[in-house]
């Protein structure tokens, strides 16, 4: 097998072709089945059967065992997978430098974000960083802060935008890419909808919808809260701005959210935060990790974009 094209393959065929046997543990675990598992990894089903064979030979005990119309990985089988899994995952990350490393501008960049970041801040920097390099291909990757932060730190995700900042975590490096405001949502029959600002104490004995543990708001929201001296009535935990912003407009609680765009949902208000409020969105990394040639290159495009 010769590499003259790449640059287009995908890591995982190569780590696949350097280590046949792991790969096929690990396409039977997902599968359950010898013949789908030979087509993910492009060999012959006849070939697969032999290299699981040849294995159980070697440790003295089956891999695999029938299991209705499929198969099903045996106890030591399933013990080698997981450990497949892990070894994988570091040599799929080797191989992908590697064939990076002859092509950059060919790369994968796989960036996590929080939910309220996919809108227009995501789509724009991946808009700019393309102008200068459009053959880099995005996975893109959305959820709960420690989420984003956990598939970085196991190499699911390269680099991540979230807030706040991890900045007691000495496995992450980050930098601030912007500042967002964070402004009091009210239904628009609240009593203080007229207002142009208000203190966060004054909705000490409201409701509040807020979005879950684990979720940068929710973290951002408790330290605020405790900072003006009451702690929240939580009435509604939502992993959704969007959900949480309707359960505002139905009159169901007050909520502590980034602005909406383009404008307020219709049925509440926004309003500013006096002292002023707002969250810090950083983009970071892992700081013992080598990241591949495509991700420095958007990590430095997001960076001064940031700065900028």
């Amino acid at each position: 097998m010769t590499y003259e094209t790449a640059p287009s393959e995908d890591a995982a065929q190569l780590a696949a072709h350097l280590s046949p046997t792991l790969a096929l543990l690990r396409a039977v675990a997902s599968e359950g089945h010898l013949t789908r598992a030979a087509e993910q990894l492009g060999i012959p089903q006849p070939t697969a059967s032999r290299t699981l064979a040849r294995l159980s030979d070697e440790i003295g005990a089956p891999v695999i065992a029938p299991h209705g119309r499929g198969i099903r990985l045996t106890r030591t089988g399933r013990l080698l997978a997981s450990a497949a899994t892990d070894a994988l995952r570091s040599l799929e990350a080797g191989c992908r430098e590697v064939v990076e490393e002859i092509s950059p501008e060919r790369g994968q960049v796989v960036l996590g974000f929080q939910h309220t970041m996919g809108g227009t801040l995501v789509p724009a920097l991946i808009r700019g960083f393309r102008a200068d390099h459009p053959h880099v291909r995005f996975g893109l990757a959305q959820g709960a802060r420690a989420d984003m932060l956990s598939g970085m730190l196991d190499g699911r995700i390269d680099l991540c935008l979230v807030s706040p900042p991890p900045d007691q975590d000495p496995a992450l490096e980050w930098v601030p890419h912007c500042a967002e405001p964070l402004l009091a949502v009210l239904h628009n029959g609240h009593p203080l909808a007229g207002r142009t600002a208000l203190a966060l104490s004054e909705l000490a004995d409201d409701d509040f919808v807020v979005t879950r543990h684990g979720y940068g708001l929710r973290q951002i929201f408790t330290e605020l809260s405790d900072r003006a001296g009451f702690s929240p009535r939580v009435a509604f935990e939502s992993e959704e701005v969007d959900t949480a912003r309707g359960l505002v407009a139905a009159g169901l609680g007050v909520a502590l959210l980034p602005p909406a765009v383009p404008e307020a949902v219709p049925g509440t208000v926004e309003i500013p935060l006096d002292p002023a409020e707002h969250r810090t969105i950083c983009l970071t990394w892992p700081a013992q990790r080598a990241l591949p040639p495509a991700v420095r290159a958007f990590r430095a495009f997001a960076s001064r974009r940031g700065l900028a």
